[in-house]
């Protein structure tokens, strides 16, 4: 069991290195030119989700978490990022429509491409890793349990995308800082 973390390791890199850097390039200007930021996911996912939205506040952005009684209404402007990795949640698909029909933009990170929420959406990120939707049987490749290879490549992938939206945004890592919460 010692060399399990390298095999997960490997995983998450190998799912990085397919990821489409035109796709993150899009998803980095949606986000940066949003004026509001929406964000959404289910289960683990939702967890990523919820990272990623307190890094866009590190970053001084109007981030919020669908579902918070904070999260404002969106218009057009503002974006709202979901993540549905197996290819859509009646959920997830539900809120873009709701997002698109109040002309707000809409950014789905999956791994199903061909998913609903990908035919929803107006960008794709795609984040080819295996899910829940194709953890069993045969099917079944990554060390780490019940999808959860997707989830791993999330964080990495959202923490790689806010070093570059800092970038992008001109923000210093004390002005990130200064915007991490005191009450803890």
């Amino acid at each position: 069991m010692p060399n399990l973390h390298h095999a997960a390791l490997a995983e998450i890199g190998s799912v990085l290195d397919r990821v489409d850097a035109h796709q993150i390039d899009i998803a980095i200007e949606a986000i940066a030119q949003a004026r509001r930021i929406a964000l959404y996911g289910v289960g683990r996912e939702g967890l990523q989700i919820k990272g990623l939205a307190m890094r866009l506040f590190h970053l001084g952005l109007a981030a919020s978490v669908v579902g918070d009684m904070t999260t404002p209404p969106l218009g057009p402007g503002d974006l709202l990022v979901a993540s549905a990795g197996p290819g859509g949640f009646a959920t997830v698909d539900a809120l873009l429509g709701v997002a698109r029909a109040a002309g707000a933009g809409t950014l789905v990170v999956t791994a199903q491409p061909n998913g609903s929420a990908a035919r929803l959406a107006d960008r794709v990120l795609v984040l080819p890793a295996q899910t829940m939707a194709d953890d069993q049987g045969t099917a079944a490749t990554s060390v780490l349990p019940m999808g959860s290879l997707y989830e791993g490549a999330q964080y990495v992938l959202f923490e790689i995308m806010i070093l570059r939206l800092r970038d992008r945004l001109g923000v210093l890592p004390d002005a990130m800082r200064s915007n991490h919460t005191n009450l803890e």
